[in-house]
């Protein structure tokens, strides 16, 4: 029986050390360039997944970082002010496009060029695209060409994220009634706005402004900009993104204008809606309802007003701005990296 083991063991060394002998002239009879080849596309897999990674877009911040840190540079009355001569929101200039192009080719060489073909066509036509279009519709900074288009989008567009607000009307609420307190006094409180118009008032209060969060508001309505960061759609990373209160008093006409792009969707969801109150986009004149979403693409021309009396009381909207349906995820993130506050 011992001899029988110590025979079959002998075999196996036998077979282990045949094995470790062809894997040692394997590796002599390798071709060395293959195996160099192999290692630097490896290595070049490693960088470039640890680039992607430091690259991810930025998340909202949370409620109680907000609460314990300070106010953000830029910040006048709870307002962001841009600071920015080149900033490619508020810039007109003629060399906008070619810095529009930069941002792309810089998108580009550090992702891919997959997926940009409608972001390229319509950069390198923004000239003609904007002064082309019909009066109707005339975005002011950019237009992506070949999206759906029409003044007033459905519920369904943006299903998830509209019945999400409406089911927390009440929330948005409560915290609007308390922070409208503070108008008991003639000043304007700490954080609203005022806008020109050509008669009455209209005040909005931001917690997102222009893709850039204003903490000190968003430490007032807490749980409003919690739901935020709930939102599948809400843009949150570029400039083209807001979210804000949006009150109109009584005898408020909103001047005729247009947004600043066609990739984003506008979102009301409303919370004081007296009679007399009407928003007109592309034209076609709509209703708010309370606790209700209306949706519209404020690239059209477009305005609002109150005609209501003194005793209706303010128009009050909660105002999001989530994407066009039709823009695909590739070309949000590149759009939040064209566009991002700042750049």
């Amino acid at each position: 029986m011992s001899l029988e083991w110590l025979v079959a063991w002998g075999w196996s060394l036998d077979g282990l050390r045949d094995c470790i002998a062809a894997g040692i002239q394997s590796v002599r009879d390798c071709d060395t360039t293959a195996a160099v080849s192999v290692a630097c596309l490896l290595a070049l897999f490693v960088w470039y997944c640890y680039h992607v990674g430091r690259e991810q877009p930025r998340a909202y911040a949370s409620v109680n970082a907000l609460m314990q840190g300070p106010d953000a540079a830029g910040l006048q009355n709870g307002f962001v002010y841009c600071q920015s001569a080149e900033c490619v929101r508020c810039s007109h200039s003629e060399g906008l496009n070619q810095k529009l192009y930069h941002n792309l080719q810089e998108y580009a060489k550090r992702y891919s060029w997959s997926g940009m073909g409608r972001i390229h066509k319509g950069i390198r036509e923004q000239g003609r695209y904007l002064s082309s279009r019909p009066s109707i519709q005339k975005p002011e900074v950019f237009f992506l060409p070949d999206l759906p288009t029409a003044p007033y989008f459905s519920r369904e567009a943006q299903k998830h994220d509209v019945e999400l607000l409406e089911r927390n009307f009440q929330t948005i609420l409560c915290e609007f009634e308390t922070l409208y307190k503070a108008f008991s006094n003639c000043s304007l409180p700490q954080g609203w706005k005022m806008n020109s118009t050509p008669s009455g008032e209209w005040v909005t209060f931001y917690l997102v402004n222009q893709g850039v969060c204003v903490p000190r508001n968003c430490r007032k309505c807490p749980r409003t900009y919690r739901l935020l960061g709930s939102l599948r759609t809400c843009i949150g990373n570029n400039v083209f993104g807001n979210a804000c209160l949006s009150v109109l008093s009584p005898g408020t006409v909103i001047t005729e204008h247009y947004g600043p792009t066609n990739i984003r969707v506008r979102c009301h969801l409303g919370l004081k809606t007296p009679s007399g109150c009407e928003l007109v986009v592309g034209g076609e004149p709509q209703c708010w309802a309370e606790g209700r979403c209306l949706l519209f693409d404020d690239s059209f021309l477009h305005t609002a007003f109150h005609e209501g009396s003194a005793e209706d009381g303010p128009r009050v909207v909660f105002m999001v701005d989530l994407w066009h349906p039709h823009v695909a995820a590739a070309e949000r993130q590149a759009l939040d990296f064209i566009f991002a506050p700042g750049r």
